[in-house]
């Protein structure tokens, strides 16, 4: 494996974290915009104030880690995904911004029509914010995003490929984080909580299925080299994506809701792992591969020096951040 592959795969698992981690946190807030009125829905959006709460803003730690990795080490691909894509990346960014500011000031709103206010905002920017990172994937993966940076504005973004990759993340969003609340609901002993969320989390992952399913032809027809990688090299990702999704509905029809939280974070963690390898050796798909793309020799080994550095020093400290907010050692215990 050349330094440059290396850099890639580094960059790449850190996409994975972050449709994991980061992809939980924007669902939530897919579901606190369908909770309901005040009255209705204040139980759940307690308990996701009480979820996310303690680590919403950890989980941004590997977007940012992407975005460094990628101008150091693969600056033409950088530039060129910022130049076609900019639309899309400013309408994350923003949607990133509106969530963080919703999520924060509807906690200290002087009125209940401010808080509301400040709920939408951060609501509909946890639907909005996923949408246009599906879509930039998309593009990528179909080939639209030339190394010159000269790709249409708008055409490279909204197309087939990339509406579906929009769909996809916003509904596997949902689905993870119906599955990571309902085990969070079952451990507080919330059980209205419980039954209506896994009930929901059911339908949530129906739709991601029929969405999968939906998505075979417009990739077939309109993605050809994402299409032959998916039935090559990441055909074993896509298998076990799908094996443990099914496995996860299993456990939620049968009420295991802790297991059911494992298996769902590999299913979403294993299809963006087969993208990943299915566009492999392409940074831009058709358009540069990643030994071209990439920049000189002695950047790339001191990013993977800083990849090692990272693991020891930034990985332990989330990991226990993660464990003190499963064990409910931070964060405040929400009303049942």
């Amino acid at each position: 494996m050349s330094a440059a592959d290396a850099v890639a795969a580094v960059m790449f698992l850190a996409i994975v974290l972050y449709a994991v981690f980061g992809g939980a946190d924007f669902g939530s807030g897919v579901w606190d915009l369908t909770a309901g009125n005040a009255r209705r829905g204040g139980p759940l959006r307690r308990l996701i104030d009480h979820a996310v709460g303690p680590v919403w803003e950890a989980n941004h730690v590997w977007l940012i880690f992407v975005l460094v990795f990628l101008w150091s080490a693969f600056p033409t691909a950088f530039v060129a995904l910022m130049r076609t894509l900019a639309i899309p990346f400013w309408l994350a960014g923003l949607g990133i911004v509106a969530r963080g500011a919703g999520f924060a000031f509807r906690k200290y709103s002087p009125t209940l029509r401010w808080a509301q206010t400040m709920g939408v905002v951060f609501a509909t920017a946890s639907l909005v914010t996923p949408f246009f990172f599906g879509t930039i994937a998309g593009a990528v993966a179909s080939g639209r995003v030339p190394a010159s940076g000269t790709g249409n504005v708008w055409s490279s973004w909204l197309n087939p490929t990339s509406i579906l990759g929009g769909a996809l993340a916003v509904s596997t969003c949902t689905f993870l984080a119906g599955i990571l609340l309902t085990a969070e609901a079952e451990r507080l002993n919330a059980d209205a909580l419980v039954e209506d969320l896994r009930n929901k989390s059911l339908v949530g992952g129906a739709v991601t299925g029929l969405i999968v399913l939906v998505g075979i032809p417009v990739v077939a027809f309109d993605s050809e080299t994402l299409a032959d990688g998916l039935l090559g090299q990441g055909l074993p990702f896509v298998l076990g994506s799908a094996a443990t999704g099914l496995a996860t509905m299993w456990h939620v029809w049968r009420r295991q809701h802790r297991r059911a939280r494992g298996t769902a974070a590999v299913a979403v963690g294993l299809v963006v792992a087969g993208w990943g390898f299915a566009q492999y050796p392409w940074i831009l798909t058709d358009e540069l591969s990643i030994e071209a793309a990439s920049g000189a020799q002695s950047t790339l080994v001191g990013l993977l020096v800083a990849s090692v550095l990272a693991a020891v020093l930034v990985v332990p400290p989330l990991i226990y951040l993660y464990v003190l907010a499963d064990t409910n050692r931070v964060g405040v215990e929400p009303e049942p």
